[in-house]
C-alpha cells in the first residue's frame, strides 16, 4: 500500500514527516509513502509578522485544500497551526505522543533569561512570547523574527539579536539540544495551545482512518483537544497572546493565562476534570477567564 503524505517544505516539517512515517510503518510495515512537499502561504510572506498577515491557518490552507482535492492521503502539521474551526470534510485523526511543550531560551554567551543585560534584543514571531518576555522583563526589547529555525539560528549568530524564544520540540526533533541555553519555565512561560504535538489531518471518511489511528496517543489528544476547545471558546488562533499547560496524572489539569500585548496584564485561571471530559475542561477554564476580564485583553485580536 502507497500512501501520499503532505507537508511543508522546512526541514522540521520534514523531520516531522519521517517520524510519522516510521511510527506508522511500524504498526504497519506493508505501508509506503511518497511526499508531496507543499508550500503554503505562511512560507511565501516572511517579510510580514504573523500577526498581520492575517486569515487562519495559513501554514495549512494549501496542505488541507490537496487533502479535499484528493492529491494526498493525510497531511502532517504541527498542531499549534491547525486552525480551531478545521475545514469541513477534514478532521485530526491522530495526535501521536506529545514532545514537552516547553518553550527555551537561546542567547548568545549561554546568558539565562533573568541575566540578560537590560535592553537585550529577544526575537520572537509569536505575540503570545512577546508579552510574555515583557510581562517577566519589560527592560527587554522584542523584534520580529521569521523565517525556519536555521534562519533564525543564523541571525542570532550574525548578531542581529542577542537571544531568542522558540519552542524546545523544533529543537530538539532537528537535534539543536545542544545550543539551548535555558529551558523556560512554564510557571514563566505558559506555551502556546499545541505546542509540542503533531497532528495528522485526512478527510473524515478516509479509508485509512484505523490505520492513522494505530499511532493516536490517547492522552496527548485528550490534551490537544481540551486546549483547542480553551482556545475555540475564547474566539483565538495561533496568534493571539494566549498561554496554556495542561497534563494528565489521574485527572486532566489545565493552566491557562491571557496577557495585554505589551505585558502589562496577565489573567490566569486553572481548572481540572476526568480526562474524558477535556471538551468541558477547556470551555471551562475558557469561561473562567472571561469571567475574569480576558476578553477585555482579547478582543483586540480578534
Amino acid at each position: 500500500m502507497k500512501l501520499n503524505i503532505g507537508t511543508r517544505g522546512s526541514n522540521l516539517a520534514i523531520a516531522q514527516t519521517n517520524y510519522i512515517m516510521s511510527l506508522i510503518v511500524e504498526k504497519n510495515p506493508i505501508v509506503e509513502f511518497n511526499i508531496d512537499i507543499i508550500k503554503t502561504t505562511g512560507d511565501k510572506i516572511l517579510d510580514v509578522p504573523l500577526g498581520k498577515i492575517g486569515g487562519k491557518g495559513i501554514f495549512v490552507k494549501e496542505i488541507d485544500e490537496a487533502l479535499l482535492n484528493g492529491k494526498i492521503d493525510l497531511a502532517v502539521h504541527s498542531m499549534k497551526d491547525i486552525p480551531t474551526d478545521i475545514i469541513k470534510n477534514l478532521e485530526i485523526v491522530s495526535v501521536p505522543t506529545r514532545e514537552d511543550s516547553c518553550d527555551v531560551l537561546i542567547s548568545n554567551n549561554n546568558i539565562n533569561f533573568d541575566d540578560l543585560p537590560k535592553k537585550s534584543i529577544v526575537g520572537t514571531s509569536s505575540i503570545r512570547r512577546q508579552a510574555e518576555i515583557l510581562f517577566n522583563r519589560n527592560d527587554l526589547c522584542i523584534k520580529n523574527i521569521r523565517g525556519n529555525i536555521e534562519t533564525r539560528l543564523k541571525k542570532l549568530n550574525d548578531g542581529r539579536f542577542d537571544a531568542l524564544i522558540m519552542a524546545h520540540a523544533g529543537l530538539k526533533r532537528l537535534g539543536f539540544e545542544n545550543i539551548i541555553s535555558q529551558k523556560l519555565s512554564k510557571e514563566n512561560f505558559l506555551p502556546a495551545v499545541g505546542q509540542g504535538a503533531i497532528g495528522i489531518v485526512a478527510q473524515s471518511n478516509s479509508e485509512h482512518r484505523e490505520l492513522f489511528q494505530t499511532i493516536n496517543d490517547e492522552r496527548s489528544m485528550q490534551r490537544i483537544f481540551a486546549e483547542r476547545a480553551l482556545l475555540k471558546h475564547l474566539g483565538g488562533g495561533c496568534q493571539v497572546p494566549i498561554g496554556v499547560c495542561t497534563y494528565i496524572n489521574q485527572e486532566l489539569y489545565m493552566k491557562a493565562a491571557v496577557f495585554s500585548s505589551n505585558g502589562k496584564r496577565k489573567i490566569e485561571t486553572e481548572v481540572y476534570g476526568k480526562p474524558k471530559d477535556y471538551n468541558r475542561i477547556g470551555i471551562k477554564c475558557a469561561k473562567s477567564l472571561i469571567d475574569k476580564g480576558g476578553n477585555d485583553i482579547l478582543v483586540k485580536f480578534l
